[in-house]
């Protein structure tokens, strides 16, 4: 399944689980966007997988999605932006991030706990953040194959 008028019929929750391809930033970001249409305040979103793979553009998406005016970047160096929308964004990059001691004093489990819609990228940084994460969970994994992204929605929680 490809194509930027894909429509994604799941709910988010247990038992969500799709598998979609992308072959572009605008499918990409199509597909952020119409996850967020199923997001509220307290979901977070947990992306992962290799550099240049599309989670900036996703986010982006989810946050286009969610009513933000404001360009939205990959928050590397600053790690946490936050942003105003239909619905509060807090955009997180642990890709600079190398140990649970960093993440505990950029005081991630408190930033998790806020009333926004929060999407982590290198979400594989933050393992034992969400291992029993006690709030919904969307997992959003992403692979490149070759022109292609493979990106797999797995939703966990209440």
């Amino acid at each position: 399944m490809t194509g930027a008028s894909l429509l994604i019929y799941y709910r988010v929750g247990i038992g969500m689980n799709r598998t979609v391809r992308t072959r572009n930033e605008l499918e990409t970001d199509a597909l952020g966007f119409d996850l967020s249409r199923r997001l509220s305040v307290g979901v977070v979103v947990a992306l992962s997988g290799p550099l240049g793979s599309g989670k900036t553009v996703f986010a982006r998406g989810v946050a286009r999605g969610l009513g933000v005016r404001e360009r939205v970047v990959s928050p590397s160096f600053t790690l946490v932006c936050e942003y105003e929308g239909r619905l509060p964004f807090v955009h997180i990059d642990l890709y600079r991030t190398g140990s649970d001691e960093e993440l505990e004093l950029l005081g991630l489990d408190e930033i998790l706990e806020r009333p926004a819609v929060v999407v982590v990228e290198w979400a594989e940084k933050a393992g034992s953040f969400f291992r029993d994460f006690p709030a919904p969970l969307i997992r959003v994994t992403f692979a490149i194959e070759g022109d292609e992204r493979r990106i797999t929605i797995k939703g966990s929680g209440h």
